[in-house]
């Protein structure tokens, strides 16, 4: 028998298992691609910014981007500058956080921090059986439930609230 018996093309460079592999021996070839172009502990640092941080400062700042070590942190004037000041505190922080040291210098950048919207507030409950007598004549259906949530909304703000409409 000769020694190389494989058609040309047909070769394989590597060891190949046949039989069910490992998801560990999987992953590598899968996941270099992804941490070529963004670092993991980016994605960490976006996730849980509010327990590295704290609340209070991550209310007024915002993580924009890490690049070789360069973390840039966008925030309001004058919070740069006490950040500045807190920056050695801040990467300790960071680093304890992540395990290594992945980040080791802080660039701040002056922008607008997206903030938390505020939650809807609640309709009073005498606004409902209000609403709901004013719509009364009306046959049961879409038409009358869209007035009834308009009633309850209009009826929640102009006597139960103290913020007044205007008047025309």
């Amino acid at each position: 028998m000769a020694e190389n018996d494989t058609k040309t093309g047909m070769g394989a460079s590597g060891r190949y298992v046949y039989g069910p592999r490992g998801l560990s021996a999987l992953l590598p070839d899968v996941t270099r691609p992804a941490f070529r172009k963004h670092n993991p502990a980016w994605a960490l640092i976006l996730t849980d910014w509010e327990a590295i941080v704290g609340p209070k400062l991550a209310a007024i700042t915002a993580p924009r981007r890490l690049d070789r070590g360069l973390l840039t942190i966008a925030c309001a004037g004058p919070v740069a500058m006490a950040l500045h000041y807190e920056g050695v505190e801040l990467i300790n922080r960071i680093n304890t956080y992540l395990g290594g040291q992945p980040v080791h210098s802080l660039r701040f950048t002056q922008a607008a921090v997206p903030r938390k919207p505020r939650p809807a507030p609640k309709q009073p409950p005498e606004a409902i059986p209000e609403a709901e007598a004013a719509v009364g004549d009306f046959p049961d259906g879409d038409l009358r439930a869209a007035l009834a949530s308009l009633g309850r909304v209009v009826l929640g703000r102009s006597k139960h609230s103290t913020r007044r409409l205007k008047k025309q």
